[in-house]
């Protein structure tokens, strides 16, 4: 029924070159309710090569299969020609430009792979136009070549799309193209465009009458004057929509259509609604999401991790809720690395500074998953924990310089904590190496006093010790050793206590000589004991004369001794002595 009620109305030449060769080919078919119409190029220049025949043939056979207007129809039809062309057993390697055109009376749609051209014109106006597939065609793009100097253009056959190609076949296919009557569509290759220009056909088609034989005509006599010397063959042919198609049901299509589709319509609205607002409740929680991710970042880089951690939650919440799987990704590395700087924070606050500083090492870790953001607080962190460490470590060092007795390198290492706690604001650690210095101090003092006093007492100690002998030379001098024994054993006594080995040596001769003078002393006080004895013996015999002078000779060596009880033991006894003397009858001399 619609080629019956339409008026489409088609003519064509296609002539040979100057060397008896004609590579191109046109073919139509016109059905009931579609027409295929397929104009071809045969690029391979070789007489006896049927490309161009080949691919009209089985583009027009595929849309035989299955008529349609659509873009897999007039895909379907392009590859089928590519095959054709590609499975042909040839001597040569088959190759061809083609552009088909599908319509329903209607509307038309066109394929194209190659360089023939599709013109549309319209009450003598150009209405549409095809592209060529060619680098010329990509120059004039670019603004590298004038458009009207591309029939000229050393490139124009260079073409990145045509049958016959292997891999990379791409070729163009338009949208459907709304005819009105009157329309008339060319088709031609490049035996025509390549001399006679755009505004030549614009003025034929001008001209036309709803005969297309006669622009043919007139197409090949401007061609033919021109009498060009490398007049290659050539194929033109227009389609001449004089009368569209017009369906006598459409109106009871559009009411049935409408009575089905104002139900959907409602209901489309009312889902559209539904959909609306669930969009936009979606859209808004987006918002919300990216906005309280942006916070999250913000609020890191200004090192305030305690909101970070609360927008991070929030963002987390809607991610979840969205089913935002990148933004969960995103968000999960950022509450790790908040997590690990809150953790690290809370050591340090609780001056666990090892552990802080072994806590930001591993956010400085998690910190490379999101961008490296929040690294230069982590490093901060990092470099004053290790600061709180060293002030530690002098304090420490400075400990055990002191156990060592080793007072001024002390307090070199306390003064040098001091002073880089002040440089760290780390006022734990000043407080510590000035408790430090402190006690370091009361030791110093302690000990100086301790040495002092020890001093002192090593000066009482040798004041003793010289004291003692100074009085045991006395009684020494005086014949007193026993006196002068005691004091050279209490000096002795003293230097032992000041490890005084000269002092010893020479007291030790000093007791030597006091023991010999004692020793001495117990032998004439022994001999002086005999001599009492032996006056007693003699006054007991009556013989008072040795008497005395064993008494006598007891006195001498008792004031020898300096011994005053043996002196008065010998003068009570000689007393006694005198008495019995004074009691005896004189004796009378005899005369012999």
């Amino acid at each position: 029924m619609r080629k019956q009620n339409s008026e489409f109305l088609t003519a064509f030449t296609s002539e040979a070159s100057n060397d008896i060769k004609n590579t191109d080919y046109f073919g139509f078919v016109e059905l009931d309710d579609y027409a295929c119409y397929v104009i071809a190029d045969g690029i391979d220049d070789q007489l006896e090569a049927l490309s161009a025949r080949l691919a009209v043939t089985a583009a027009t056979n595929a849309f035989l299969e299955a008529p349609s207007m659509g873009r897999r129809t007039v895909k379907r039809c392009l590859r089928a020609a590519n095959k054709a062309l590609l499975e042909a057993k040839s001597k040569t390697r088959l190759k061809a430009s083609v552009l088909i055109v599908l319509t329903n009376y209607v509307k038309l749609r066109y394929g194209q792979a190659g360089n023939i051209r599709l013109r549309l014109y319209r009450n003598g106006f150009l209405q549409h136009a095809s592209a060529d597939q060619s680098l010329t065609m990509d120059l004039v793009r670019e603004e590298k070549v004038p458009r009207d100097k591309v029939a000229e253009h050393i490139e124009r056959n260079n073409l990145y799309t045509y049958l016959g190609q292997e891999k990379d076949f791409r070729p163009y296919v338009s949208k459907k193209i709304k005819l009105t009557n009157s329309d008339a569509v060319a088709l031609y290759t490049r035996g025509v465009w390549e001399h006679v220009d755009e505004g030549e056909l614009k003025d034929l088609f001008a001209d036309a009458t709803d005969q297309p034989g006669e622009t043919v005509d007139s197409m090949e006599d401007l061609l033919l004057s021109r009498q060009p010397g490398d007049l290659q063959k050539y194929t033109f042919a227009v389609i001449f929509a004089n009368k569209l198609f017009v369906d006598p049901n459409r109106k009871r299509k559009i009411r049935r259509i409408i009575m089905v589709i104002v139900p959907v319509i409602a209901v489309i609205a009312v889902l559209g609604v539904l959909l609306l607002v669930r969009h936009n409740r979606r859209e808004d929680k987006k918002a919300q999401l990216q906005l309280a991710y942006t916070d999250t970042i913000e609020y890191i880089q200004m090192n305030n991790y305690t909101r970070a951690g609360e927008t991070c939650g929030n963002a987390c919440s809607l991610a979840e809720e969205l089913k935002d799987r990148v933004m969960q990704a995103e968000l999960g590395s950022c509450r790790k690395l908040i997590e690990a700087v809150q953790t690290a924070q809370g050591f340090l606050d609780a001056e666990d500074y090892a552990e802080a500083q072994r806590a930001f090492l591993e956010a400085s870790k998690q910190a490379a998953y999101v961008d490296n953001l929040g690294l230069d607080y982590i490093k901060d962190k990092l470099e004053l924990t290790a600061g709180y460490l060293s002030v530690y470590d002098l304090i420490y060092l400075g400990d055990s310089l002191t156990q060592n007795l080793q007072y001024d390198r002390a307090e070199e290492k306390y003064l040098e904590a001091k002073a880089q706690a002040l440089k760290l604001y780390f006022d734990s650690g000043r407080s510590a190496a000035i408790e430090a210095l402190e006690k370091l101090y009361e030791e110093q003092k302690a000990l100086a006093e301790a040495e002092e006093e020890a001093r002192q007492e090593q000066l009482a100690t040798e004041e003793a010790g010289v004291s003692f002998i100074a009085q045991g030379d006395v009684a020494f001098a005086q014949g007193d050793y026993g006196s002068a024994l005691v004091y050279y054993t209490s000096a002795m006594q003293k230097y032992e206590q000041l490890k005084d080995e000269v002092q010893k040596e020479a007291l030790q001769a000093k007791l030597d000589a006091t023991a010999q003078k004692m020793a001495d002393q117990d032998k004439l006080a022994a001999e002086a004991e005999g001599y009492l004895n032996q006056a007693a013996e003699a006054m007991a015999a009556g013989d008072y004369s040795n008497a005395r002078k064993y008494y006598l000779l007891a006195r001498d060596v008792y004031a020898t001794l300096k011994d005053e009880e043996g002196l008065g033991e010998v003068s009570r006894r000689m007393e006694m002595l005198d008495i019995k003397e004074g009691s005896q009858p004189p004796v009378q001399e005899s005369d012999e």
